[in-house]
Formats: structure tokens, C-alpha cells, sequence
């Protein structure tokens, strides 16, 4: 049904966008106590946060019983509680420029894409260790990964935006940069900054900020930035 090269649209286009230099628009704000980020007035909590990359942990470590290569796939996300805080704001941005743009995701849409996903992969499992693997989703978010891919190609094919192509990029982009100043990203300083012309997170510099701590396993996520 679709092409390995045309998987995870949102999060091709968002590692495409690290090339571009940053431009720091968005202040990460103390009025917001326990919110790893506010966007458009609803809190994404650390608590919220660190359940997501222990989500993704949990499912590495049952994927990979050998400590030996459990660690190997710890070193391949290193920057995991940073990167899933990007992803979860650039969800709620991209829903809301398809929610602008009248797109609409059903549940049978995300059926049928799984089946045809499942199909190429070779079974359910292996789609969700793939998507483990590649993407850092754990299986229990998988359809929500789909839903966001789907959302993003239909945002596309709305704006009429030929995704192979620079132009149709910044078409979709610019209905992304729309939708995320409506929603006033903000970040806690201690995950960075958001750019709001670059959708995505990027790293403070001022010296100020402390920096979290490097992930000493499973609970707590690791630092580097991936995204």
C-alpha cells in the first residue's frame, strides 16, 4: 500500500528540517511548573513525558532480553527524552493545521493502513518491532503513530503539496509554522526551545539553563538531542 520511502512523512520531513539553522522564537517559561511544554494552553507534564520514554524502554528491554544488546539499542536512541517531547509537540501542531485544513483521520483509515504495513512486514510483530527499531514507538502507540502519518499525508494532498518536491515541502511547512503560533509553543527551558518557523525543538544555549541529567536507564531517558 505505501512504499518504505514513503513511511513516517511527519517525521522525515521533521529530520529534514535539522539541517536549517535555528531560529529561537519560543521561551521556555517557570509559570508553568511540571509542563515539559504548554501548547496551545494544554500542558504535556514531565510525568506525561517520562511515561512515554519509559513506554519505549519497557518495549526495547522485552524486544531485547541480552543486556548486552539492550544497551546497544539504548546508545541508537540517545536522545530519546528530548526527541519524544519534539514528537509529542509536533503531533499536536500537525493536528491542529489538518483540523484548520478541514482533514479528517477515521479508525478504519488506520486499520487499513496496519494491514497493508503489516502485510509488507511480515506479520504484526515485526511491524511493531520495526517500528520500535526505527521510529522509538512502543506497540501500544502504534495506531497513533499511524494516525499522525495518515494526518500528515491527507494535510498534504489538502494543500495540494507534492512532497517529493522543495516547493511542496514549504507549502506544508507553512501551514505547519501557522498552526504552531496559533498554539504558542512552550517549552520548559531545561528541554530546549521551541522554533516556531522550523517546527522543532531546539537546544537552549544560553549557559544559564541546566541541562537534565544524562539517562542512567530505563526510568529517567537519556539527553542527547535526536530532533
Amino acid at each position: 500500500m505505501h512504499r518504505r520511502t514513503s513511511r513516517r512523512t511527519a517525521l522525515v520531513l521533521s529530520t529534514a528540517a535539522l539541517v536549517a539553522a535555528p531560529l529561537l522564537t519560543a521561551c521556555g517559561s517557570e509559570a508553568h511548573p511540571g509542563a515539559a511544554a504548554v501548547v496551545g494552553g494544554d500542558r504535556i507534564t514531565v510525568a506525561q513525558l517520562e511515561s512515554r520514554v519509559n513506554e519505549v524502554r519497557d518495549a526495547q528491554r522485552a524486544a531485547v532480553p541480552d543486556d548486552t544488546q539492550y544497551e546497544q539499542a539504548i546508545a541508537k536512541s540517545g536522545g530519546l527524552t528530548r526527541s519524544t517531547l519534539h514528537t509529542m509537540v509536533l503531533d499536536k501542531v500537525l493536528h491542529r493545521a489538518a483540523a484548520d485544513a478541514g482533514v479528517r483521520v477515521t479508525r478504519r483509515d488506520v486499520q487499513r493502513m496496519r494491514a497493508g504495513l503489516e502485510k509488507q512486514a511480515g506479520g504484526g510483530k515485526a511491524l511493531e518491532e520495526g517500528w520500535l527499531q526505527q521510529y522509538g514507538v512502543a506497540p501500544a502507540r502504534l495506531d497513533d503513530s499511524l494516525r499522525t502519518e495518515i494526518e500528515a499525508q491527507k494535510l498534504a494532498q489538502k494543500l495540494g503539496a507534492d512532497m517529493q518536491s522543495p516547493e511542496g515541502q514549504a507549502t506544508f511547512w507553512k501551514a505547519l509554522t501557522a498552526a504552531s503560533k496559533k498554539l504558542d509553543v512552550d517549552l520548559n527551558p531545561r528541554y530546549g526551545t521551541w522554533d516556531v518557523d522550523k517546527n522543532k525543538r531546539v537546544d537552549a544555549k544560553t549557559p544559564w539553563v541546566r541541562q537534565v541529567s544524562e539517562d542512567a536507564g530505563s526510568a529517567q531517558g537519556p539527553q542527547e538531542p535526536q530532533a
